[in-house]
């Protein structure tokens, strides 16, 4: 009896470590201070969006789909679109939702962009959304292969 309640509590014991493990934990406003102090130059005179409410003003992302956001955005149509917004969804449901909706918005961007210049547009088609269990991405930027590496590092 005490063999079989050993390997019973060794089980859980595992179970529990590796279940533990699954969750990634990562403060996003970190996370955006690393982009910006890494990539200054394509991240400088950005809007930061403090409010949560601004997810859905700018996104339709609904407030209740939101554990923590990080975002920042160009708010100056006659330079190059910079948007970089980080969402940690509350479950995934709603990070499904907020990917919906992240794809949509970078899909208006692809669509605008498609009619500028060569330049601007091959920068927006390399850019995209991305998600990894509940933190959802969009970042719409000159250097998003290397952007994306660190929310990648951060979110695991």
């Amino acid at each position: 009896m005490k063999k079989i309640m050993a390997t019973i509590f060794a089980a859980l014991m595992v179970i529990t470590y590796f279940s533990g493990c699954t969750a990634k934990e990562a403060d996003l406003t970190s996370v955006l201070s690393d982009i910006n102090s890494s990539f200054s130059d394509a991240t400088s005179n950005l809007t930061q969006l403090t409010d949560v409410a601004d997810l859905n003003t700018y996104y339709e992302i609904s407030a209740d789909d939101v554990k923590q956001f990080a975002a920042e955005i160009n708010t100056d149509a006659s330079t190059a679109p910079v948007e970089i917004v980080l969402v940690e969804a509350v479950d995934s449901t709603a990070a499904e939702s907020v990917k919906t909706h992240l794809e949509h918005r970078y899909n208006a961007i692809y669509g605008l962009y498609s009619s500028y210049s060569a330049e601007q547009f091959d920068m927006v088609k390399d850019c995209g959304v991305t998600q990894s269990g509940n933190f959802v991405t969009m970042i719409v930027a000159k250097d998003y292969s290397e952007m994306i590496k660190v929310v990648n590092a951060a979110i695991g």
